[in-house]
């Protein structure tokens, strides 16, 4: 059975998310504080191992009308490093408001500025992998 890990890649921290047994939805799952490039594609290909992961979803920052910027060409080359090192697909999913939408939940339950870090880059990682779920559902993939 397929299992998908979804990563929130930033510039600091890595938000990962796990799919459900059953592929339906995404659980959050942990922030990664970067290290450094080659430590944090080691560490990324530990979890992909660990969670049993069968493809990767990566969130690719694009701009409101989909062109690419600046954040969109570096997290491109991360994701070819991960692809080009990992043993299972790397796909990459849009990523245009999920870490707002994330920020709307954790400020709508009450939760400090200073906490929201800590669980915000997780909670997009989520959101970008219920996105790929849907669709992938939707096809019938």
């Amino acid at each position: 059975m397929d299992r998908y890990v979804a990563f929130d890649i930033g510039d600091k921290r890595i938000g990962v998310a796990i799919s459900d047994p059953f592929n339906t939805y995404a659980l959050p799952s942990e922030t990664y504080f970067r290290k450094g490039f080659k430590s944090d594609i080691d560490a990324l290909l530990k979890i992909v191992k660990d969670k049993g992961a069968t493809t990767v979803v990566c969130g690719l920052p694009v701009n409101f009308d989909g062109s690419e910027a600046e954040q969109t060409v570096k997290t491109r080359r991360f994701i070819e490093a991960l692809s080009e090192a990992s043993p299972v697909p790397v796909v990459c999913e849009d990523e245009r408001f999920t870490t707002q939408m994330a920020h709307e939940v954790l400020i709508s339950e009450g939760m400090r500025r200073e906490k929201r870090k800590n669980f915000v880059d997780a909670l997009a990682a989520a959101n970008i992998l219920d996105g790929y779920l849907a669709k992938i559902n939707k096809k019938g993939v």
